[in-house]
């Protein structure tokens, strides 16, 4: 078996390469590397060894069972067709495909069972999308979900390289490349994606239309703000919850505690709530602050901190991957 990662010089491909070195305890392929032309030639590293990157057109021409795209709507809206056509299954990283009603946007914990072989192309959804869900697909199922009022805190990381080296610049008193319109360091921009015409930007619009696709209702109301923060690895939302049915606080923590890849931090006594320089680095989803809001018949408060590059992206790519293998759906 093969799997391609294409972008995988990329800040999330290298984290892929990381996530399919954990695959590959259990499940043996070979991995091909793709990449640009101006990375065909690199080395970079997989399982203690040194991978070759080769061009795309090389890539599909290996006709992998698999192929992991973060490399651009763009790329993958040219490619991924061509993947697919040679027989690949591709999951797909960029926003190219998730709205695109036959295409499946899948989150392995809430709809993977949805998937079967005639799905040859499969979109991961937004990074703080997927770890919003997370939290919100247990409640979701017993009470339903009314509306959501979001407002997310997002790491420079999810922007891409140039965002991190801007950061780190401005800390070192430099003038570097600008991946934002204002300095980042210090500072905090309500700016997320692009404008569009209804003043709200397409980070933003994420939110509200993957969060109904992923969990099949769409009558959901969803309201969000996108906000950038000076920090590299982990986002964090502050989710506003309205349900349809009534609920006890100590019923919601023992869904969500009971609920696959979530953990729950809630004792804000000794000082304990998630925080993304805990998450950075770790798969899981991070949920607390859970408290109810008295200011709104049945409606609670969530705090939700994940790793944008690993359950954000990556680990929730090749999850997706791993349950195709597992499920023989390929």
């Amino acid at each position: 078996m093969k799997i391609a990662v294409v972008g995988a010089t990329g800040l999330v491909g290298t984290e892929m390469m990381k996530m399919l070195e954990t695959l590959h305890q259990n499940h043996s392929f070979t991995v091909i590397a793709a990449a640009s032309e101006r990375s065909v030639g690199k080395m970079i590293p997989f399982l203690q060894q040194q991978v070759e990157v080769c061009s795309v057109e090389k890539a599909i021409a290996q006709k992998p069972e698999f192929a992991i795209f973060s490399a651009g709507g763009s790329v993958s809206e040219k490619y991924a067709p061509q993947f697919a056509a040679n027989g690949t299954t591709v999951v797909d990283n960029s926003s190219a495909w998730r709205m695109k009603p036959e295409i499946p946007l899948i989150v392995p914990e809430i709809n993977a069972s949805i998937l079967n072989k005639t799905h040859k192309i499969i979109a991961n959804p937004n990074c703080s999308t997927i770890q919003m869900v997370m939290a919100l697909h247990p409640l979701h199922q017993k009470y339903g979900i009314r509306r959501l009022v979001i407002a997310t805190y997002q790491s420079v990381s999810g922007t891409g390289v140039k965002a991190v080296n801007q950061l780190f610049g401005e800390r070192q008193g430099a003038q570097p490349e600008r991946a934002y319109p204002y300095p980042i360091d210090l500072n905090v921009l309500p700016h997320g994606g692009s404008f569009l015409d209804n003043g709200y930007t397409t980070e933003e619009e994420k939110l509200v239309n993957e969060t109904r696709k992923i969990l099949n209702d769409y009558d959901i109301a969803v309201t969000a703000t996108v906000v950038r923060v000076p920090v590299v690895g982990g986002h964090s939302e502050a989710v506003n919850v309205e349900l349809r049915h009534e609920f006890e606080l100590l019923d919601v923590r023992k869904l969500l505690e009971e609920a696959k890849g979530i953990v729950v931090q809630d004792d804000p006594k000794n000082n304990i709530y998630p925080m993304p320089i805990y998450a950075h680095h770790k798969n899981e989803v991070f949920v607390g602050r859970i408290r109810r809001d008295d200011s709104q018949l049945n409606a609670l408060n969530l705090w939700i901190v994940a790793d944008n590059l690993r359950k954000g992206a990556a680990t929730n790519a090749v999850q997706i991957v791993e349950y195709l293998i597992d499920n023989q759906i390929f």
